[in-house]
């Protein structure tokens, strides 16, 4: 990488002007701080969230010399960027050389150029075409770098024709295309309307040159993007709003065709859709609504059923939904509102819709409004908590869920039959934040389940309902004759889950268990039950048990692996309670 002395130590000629001297220093700091910038970015190219940081003194430096100089205008040579007829680099670089091979002889850095458009440059700069990038032209129109600026030089050569008869004929098409823009009246936008059987018979005898790039005054980006805003604003904000109070207008003036009104309504629907504009339909149903209720017995309470039927009609829901399937929606409430004011008849159509969104923040957004649907008629919701899609089942539950139907916890008893784990265990949770005597019956039936993992959820889920029942199930568990043919990780689920219950009788039973002292026959068992009194213990993460744990490690007639357990176990809930940190975790 070519090196650049930012500050001249060599003394300036004495017909050099002071001032031009000095905006040619400011501009080689540039350069200087943009190749440190480079050579930052080359040694850590992985890291693309740097690369602002990098730049950034490159950044300062040039905003630096457009505020006190104005635009930086460079001129590209082969191995060298000019300023003011002095080279920026000290030594010759290849960067120069991509822009000059694609026909760039300037570039003019604005004032406003933003850090982003310099990270972005940057990057150009540094692709290389020979492996399969584009040419850096092509990307800097791909860009659209507002506040950086380029001269090309283009050229025209065709075969077996002399250059100064291309430059006729390019002069003739160049003429006709002048003349068929120039305009006496101000009311234009910037370029007029060609039609190509015109062009070829002004052009006639005029050799085809293809890829011919006509330079001239194009319109700036501002005048598009004002031009665009104006469109928007004129559809959205005027002609559509206009279009509808238009029609009520003349609904409340009396109309006798009803097919007629209904036609016209499903049109501006369809237009309303098309240009994804959901709170004017949302508008267009309240306004309807209230003119029926004024209107009490007029047809107008059958136009709104109609309009609405529409609304969900397969084509149109699905429409919506491959507006949601892979981007955020502008103006979330509206499709809302949009959803849950159409008919019941519409629930299958917007249950095969979700099957279709990926995005979850609008599989979130479409499972609200179904919820409103499964408050009054569940059965559709509940035949597809069976499906095999997990994903399915998921929804399913969270808009039973949300819809608070009364017997929502029975439903939800179809999928603890579910072959699913991972769907068994979510639901589980689910069911378990209804805190209701149905949903805790679900969980005691779920001790008995053939899966393990649902049998220690299930045992830990219990002291959140109620800790005193909790406490007398999971005392039965563990009394079992069955209970010691189960791993030692689920008997530690258990143990963990009646020590959380905190109550007394927990840790009693838990020092009763470690006071036990083993014999020839019964050592192992002995060392297992008091393992899984210290898990319980530790479950408990309290005061009293914390004490419990301290009483163990500073007996030393223990095992050592009841020993270690203990310190560990004391260890973790002091920190849970004091939020200290353990010896051993912090080495």
């Amino acid at each position: 990488m070519a090196q650049v002395q930012s500050d001249s130590t060599a003394a300036p000629d004495s017909g050099v002007d002071p001032a031009v001297q000095e905006r040619v220093e400011s501009a080689r700091n540039f350069a200087f701080q943009l190749l440190k910038g480079i050579k930052q970015i080359g040694m850590y190219r992985h890291n693309e969230a740097k690369f602002p940081e990098f730049l950034g003194r490159t950044h300062e430096a040039l905003r630096a010399h457009t505020e006190k100089h104005g635009p930086l205008y460079i001129k590209v040579e082969q191995q060298n960027f000019m300023f003011q007829g002095e080279p920026l680099f000290t030594e010759d670089t290849p960067l120069p050389y991509k822009f000059f091979r694609d026909g760039i002889r300037q570039l003019i850095l604005r004032p406003d150029l933003s850090l982003d458009e310099l990270v972005t440059f940057t990057l150009i700069a540094l692709s290389e075409p020979e492996r399969g990038a584009e040419d850096v032209l092509s990307q800097l129109w791909r860009s659209g770098l507002e506040n950086l600026e380029y001269v090309v030089v283009e050229g025209f050569r065709m075969d077996e024709v002399s250059d100064e008869e291309v430059e006729v004929e390019v002069d003739r098409v160049v003429g006709y295309l002048y003349s068929r823009l120039k305009t006496g009246s101000e009311d234009f936008l910037r370029f007029a309307r060609l039609n190509a059987e015109d062009l070829d018979s002004k052009l006639d005898g005029v050799e085809q040159v293809r890829g011919l790039v006509v330079a001239g005054n194009y319109a700036s980006d501002e005048l598009k993007a004002r031009l665009q805003r104006e469109i928007s604003e004129e559809e959205g904000t005027r002609l559509f709003p206009k279009l509808v109070s238009a029609i009520f207008l003349v609904i409340e003036g009396g109309v006798d065709d009803m097919a007629l009104l209904e036609e016209v309504f499903v049109q501006l629907l369809d237009a309303m859709l098309i240009q994804d504009d959901y709170g004017t339909i949302n508008q267009m149903v309240l306004k309807l609504r209230a003119l029926a209720q004024r209107n009490t017995g007029s047809d107008l309470t059958q136009l709104v059923s109609y309009f609405t039927s529409k609304m969900g009609d397969e084509q149109r829901v699905m429409r919506l939904a491959e507006a949601l399937k892979t981007t955020r929606p502008k103006h979330p409430p509206d499709i809302t509102r949009y959803l849950q004011a159409l008919d019941p008849a519409a629930v299958f159509t917007l249950l095969n819709a979700l099957e279709t969104i990926e995005i979850p923040e609008n599989r979130l957004l479409m499972c609200d409004a179904l919820a409103r649907f499964a408050q009054d008629n569940p059965h559709p919701f509940v035949q597809r908590l069976e499906s095999d899609r997990p994903q399915t089942v998921r929804d399913m539950v969270y808009i039973l869920e949300k819809s608070n139907h009364p017997d929502r916890v029975k439903m939800f008893g179809l999928v603890m039959l579910n072959k699913n784990l991972a769907v068994k265990l979510e639901v589980m949770n689910i069911i378990a934040r209804g805190r209701t005597q149905e949903a805790r019956k679900l969980i005691v039936e779920a001790l008995n389940d053939p899966a393990a993992q649902v049998r220690m959820l299930a045992a830990r889920l219990l002291p959140e309902f109620d800790r005193d029942k909790a406490y007398v199930d999971l005392v039965r568990m563990i009394r079992d004759p069955g209970f010691d043919k189960k791993s030692f990780d689920e008997r530690a689920a258990y143990y963990a889950s009646l020590g959380s219950t905190a109550l007394p009788g927990a840790v009693s039973l838990m020092l009763q268990t470690l006071a036990v002292k083993p014999t020839l026959l019964t050592k192992k068992k002995v060392l297992e039950d008091k393992l899984l009194a210290v898990a319980g213990l530790a479950g408990a993460c309290s005061i009293p048990s914390f004490k419990a744990l301290q009483g163990v490690v500073e007996d030393k007639n223990q095992p050592v692996e009841v020993l270690t357990a203990a310190r560990k176990a004391m260890y973790q809930t002091k920190k849970t309670l004091f939020g200290e940190t353990s010896p051993g975790e912090e080495a």
